[in-house]
This record gives C-alpha cells, sequence and structure tokens, in this order.
C-alpha cells in the first residue's frame, strides 16, 4: 500500500484529450484524479475515452458539481496550484504526503482570486517569455508536476527499471 497520496485536481476542464491523458498519467501513477465541472464534455465521450485507453478501471476517480463542493469535500490536503502567474517554481516547494496538484481549464487557468489567496502555494512550470508560447499543454504541465512530486517523495511503489525483450542489460 502507498504511504502517500497524491491527488490532481482539474477545475473545469475544457478538452477531453487533456482529460484523458492526464487519466492515464494518474493510473501509471497511482495519483487519485479529481473533476470539478462543469466540464467541456462528458464523460462518456469517445475522446476522453481514447486518450485514456484501457486505463479506466485504475482510476480512483472523484466528481464534484463546483469548485466550492471540491473544497468542502477535501479541507484537510495540501494544496498546490499550477500557474504561468505564479512567482514560486514548482521544483522549489517540498510536497507532502496529501498533496493536491490543482489545474485550471485550458483557456483561462486558474482563477485569480484563488491564486492571491493562496500566494505561498502557487508554483510554475519554467519557459520562455513568449507571448507566441503563453503556456504548456494541460496533460503536459499535469505530468511534470506529477513526476516532480514522485521525485521527492522518491517513486513510491513505482517500477524503476524496465527490462529488454530480447536482450539483459
Amino acid at each position: 500500500m502507498n504511504k502517500y497520496t497524491l491527488n490532481i485536481v482539474l477545475i473545469e476542464p475544457e478538452i477531453p484529450q487533456n482529460t484523458g491523458n492526464i487519466a492515464r498519467t494518474c493510473a501509471a501513477t497511482r495519483a487519485r484524479l479529481h473533476l470539478v465541472e462543469p466540464m467541456g464534455f462528458k464523460v462518456d465521450d469517445k475522446k476522453l475515452k481514447r486518450a485514456g485507453l484501457d486505463y479506466w478501471h485504475l482510476l480512483d476517480i472523484t466528481y464534484y458539481k463546483d469548485t466550492a463542493d471540491f473544497f468542502e469535500k477535501n479541507k484537510d490536503g495540501n494544496f498546490f496550484y499550477f500557474s504561468t502567474k505564479a512567482t514560486h517554481r514548482h521544483t522549489d516547494v517540498t510536497y507532502p504526503d496529501n498533496t493536491y496538484l490543482v489545474f485550471g481549464k485550458e483557456t483561462k487557468g486558474l482563477p485569480e482570486e484563488l491564486l492571491k489567496e493562496n500566494a505561498e502555494k502557487c508554483v510554475r512550470i519554467p519557459m520562455i517569455n513568449d507571448s507566441a508560447a503563453r503556456s504548456l499543454n494541460l496533460s503536459n504541465s499535469a505530468a511534470i508536476g506529477v513526476y516532480e512530486v514522485l521525485r521527492q517523495w522518491d517513486y513510491p511503489e513505482l517500477l524503476c527499471e524496465g527490462k529488454l525483450t530480447k536482450y539483459e542489460w
């Protein structure tokens, strides 16, 4: 049993393929997925299922009617808010057990009011300063965040070496 709990929160996701890719990352890492409505798609969306492939049975997934519902039901979490507007790098914080990585919708990100209220817990993934490259894809950002947390935790219960099929290392 994993001694750490990692949670990925998508507030009002809009693109089913991104959510599907993030679901696949959650399945491969045993991270819990939290989806906060309204969403820009239905959970039975074919694009969502295709992106997540056959990993849906491996997910620990919870749905919430809105942001207030999510925070009401998860008061004991250690929240980190990913935003291009943040001033702290995602690698400069220590992620404790029961970490929640919170991501906003693809077109707007997280509400600025939420960011302002949680300034010390807002983190950013460094990238170039160019208006043409406004942000990374949501599923890429989630994967970067997940693997930084897992690196700090020394990849609990994850297989850290592979095997060749025709040869031996």
